[in-house]
């Protein structure tokens, strides 16, 4: 099970750490995504990071101002979005494939407006 924490309102140009842990297994053997979901579009991915060397992967659209990091010790992964744009409000989820079975956190809202 996943549960995502973080979002909130923000003003363009803000800043917001979204996080993602996982009380039921660890998260740092497996490779962690992030997708974003706006009301009547489809899921996109975000971002990823690998479990075995923290490669990261982004949208083009988020390159240059959201960072995925993990801390182990805290089985929890990070969203670290700066420079925020109306255009990132969404719901946020965070998503890991573990043994056949794809498990998502249940989101949280990010909402980025003056």
């Amino acid at each position: 099970q996943l549960v995502e924490s973080g979002g909130g309102l923000v003003q363009p140009g803000g800043s917001l750490r979204l996080s993602c842990g996982s009380s039921g297994f660890r998260l740092d053997v497996y490779a962690i995504g992030w997708f974003r979901q706006v009301p009547g579009k489809e899921r996109e991915g975000v971002s990823c990071i690998s479990s075995r060397n923290g490669d990261t992967s982004y949208a083009d659209s988020v390159k240059g101002r959201f960072t995925v990091s993990r801390d182990n010790a805290k089985n929890t992964v990070y969203l670290q979005m700066n420079s925020l744009k109306p255009e990132d409000t969404a719901d946020y989820y965070c998503y890991v494939r573990r043994l056949s079975t794809d498990y998502w956190g249940q989101g949280t809202q990010v909402t980025v407006s003056s």
